[in-house]
């Protein structure tokens, strides 16, 4: 493991590995112990034109290759996915504080995701469209969009850059990854190193290691990409869309969410415990899907809450590389002073400490909040820390009204005895994902991927990724002679 941190801080452009020609580092620290793992000079604004440029003289040849040769690379690509799957576990805990079940989880997905990409690289399909006049041809062809600039998150960094880039390239386009700055290597350079040894040609994928405040806007300014994927907050994924938008580029943001569980008067309630105590606190609740709300109907609320908090209790903190901890380390210091602010003025306000864990490092004890007021900053904003607001509620429209009250629409789920009862709860809520009877935290690769409101604009996954990485050609042949009118 300790070689990636070792062989990959630097940057991958044009099939080079080289040192970055900015004036200052990326320390990449381990965040449970603060370990250094890697330093890495970043990228300046020269390179990311570099790797652009490299990116527009690949793709063409990539394209013709053919959906057979790009299929075989992903195929390849997963086969040392599969065999490195020990390292790259190994990475993830070291590099995100992920714990062991959350690396398998990461890993598991990833796997996935790349199979899926391998599959769609023959998916794509000219149809035959009928015209008016019979002597004409329609063709409809779908075509790579050509270069798309990736930036990807710290939280789940290898799945959530593979999901793109994988099913970029398929396509027949090349990329130009930017990882976060906390996880460059999962979620950067080891991607790159990947690809390269499956035989990806040189120049269809590159990765750049920098900050924006090196390179400005200059990643998603930049002529050549047509399509920029962002998965990451809504603040900044509003500032890509108008950057984009003035450019006349592709925005595909997957951003933050404010999702709820939801527990009416006849559900399983300690299946529904299970599920919103992991839908909170998988990976310390840094999850755009997780349940920052658990709503309980208010007849069912003490023997939930009971139950709730004494399973959250049980919860193990600490060392990530114990395979007993559940919970590991936020990703740095200002996550834990955040969550610990935000925790300390919604009590001031006048919220319930159930539990109220203590802050040491980065590491964040699980906290659980009831009687939040109504007006209560927490209760709209996305909490990407293991704290759990529990809210009652007297009947379904109540439930409605405070699960659709919140700027975001990403996930969430209802847990009831009656599945129609369920799906009828869900049709009503404005959010892009909704699950009864399970947890809130869900991604399948064939499944639409994508939220409402300030969760993001577009969808990833299926057919949707095509839609997100391709654009449609017409070309008409005339058989004989047109009339025209002059």
């Amino acid at each position: 493991m300790s070689s990636y941190f070792t062989d990959l801080a630097q940057q991958y452009i044009d099939g080079e590995w080289r040192p970055g020609t900015g004036s200052w580092d990326i320390i990449d620290f381990n965040p449970y112990d603060s370990e250094k793992l890697a330093s890495i000079t970043i990228a300046t604004a020269d390179e990311i034109d570099q790797a652009y440029r490299a990116a527009e003289r690949a793709q063409r040849d990539w394209a013709r290759a053919g959906a057979f040769a790009r299929r075989a690379v992903l195929e390849k690509a997963l086969r040392l996915v599969e065999e490195r799957e020990a390292e790259i576990g190994d990475a993830i805990v070291a590099e995100l504080g992920g714990t062991r079940v959350k690396a398998a989880f990461e890993l598991h997905l990833a796997k996935e995701f790349l199979r899926e990409a391998a599959a769609l690289a023959t998916r794509p399909e000219h149809r035959l469209i009928p015209s008016p006049d019979p002597a004409k041809e329609n063709r409809l062809h779908r075509v790579p969009v050509g270069v798309v600039g990736v930036i990807s998150p710290f939280n789940f960094p290898f799945l959530l850059s593979l999901k793109s880039v994988a099913p970029a390239l398929a396509l027949g386009n090349a990329v130009v990854l930017k990882p976060h700055q906390d996880t460059p290597v999962t979620g950067g350079t080891l991607v790159a190193r990947i690809f390269e040894d499956a035989g990806l040609p040189a120049g269809a994928l590159n990765v750049v290691v920098t900050d924006i405040a090196e390179i400005g806007d200059a990643f998603i300014e930049h002529p050549v990409p047509k399509v920029i994927s962002f998965t990451g907050s809504d603040a900044v994924g509003r500032h890509v869309a108008t950057v984009c938008a003035a450019r006349f580029k592709r925005a595909v943001l997957e951003l933050g969410g404010n999702s709820a569980l939801v527990v009416l008067d006849d559900a399983d309630l300690d299946y529904a415990v299970d599920a919103a105590v992991f839908s909170r606190y998988v990976h310390q609740g840094q999850v755009c899907m997780a349940a920052n709300r658990v709503l309980v109907d208010r007849s069912v609320a003490d023997e939930f809450t009971e139950k709730f908090v004494a399973k959250v209790r049980s919860l193990k903190v600490g060392d990530p590389r114990d395979p007993q901890t559940v919970i590991g380390p936020v990703i740095n210091s200002s996550q834990a002073e955040s969550l610990s602010g935000a925790v300390e003025q919604a009590v001031a306000e006048g919220a319930t400490a159930l539990l109220r864990g203590t802050v040491r490092d980065n590491l964040v004890e699980p906290s659980v909040l009831t009687d939040v007021p109504a007006g209560s900053p927490i209760l709209r904003q996305e909490l990407f820390g293991p704290v759990a607001l529990l809210i009652p509620f007297d009947d379904e429209e109540e439930a409605v009204r405070l699960v659709n009250d919140t700027p975001y629409g990403l996930s969430g789920a209802v847990h009831t005895g009656d599945v129609q009862r369920g799906v009828r709860f869900a049709e009503r809520v404005d959010t892009g994902m909704f699950h009864v009877n399970d947890g809130t935290v869900h991604d399948e690769p064939l499944v639409p991927f994508g939220g409402e409101k300030h969760s993001g604009v577009g969808r990833l996954n299926g057919e949707s990724t095509l839609d997100a990485f391709t654009t449609l050609k017409w070309i008409s042949v005339q058989h004989g002679r047109s009339r025209f009118p002059f």
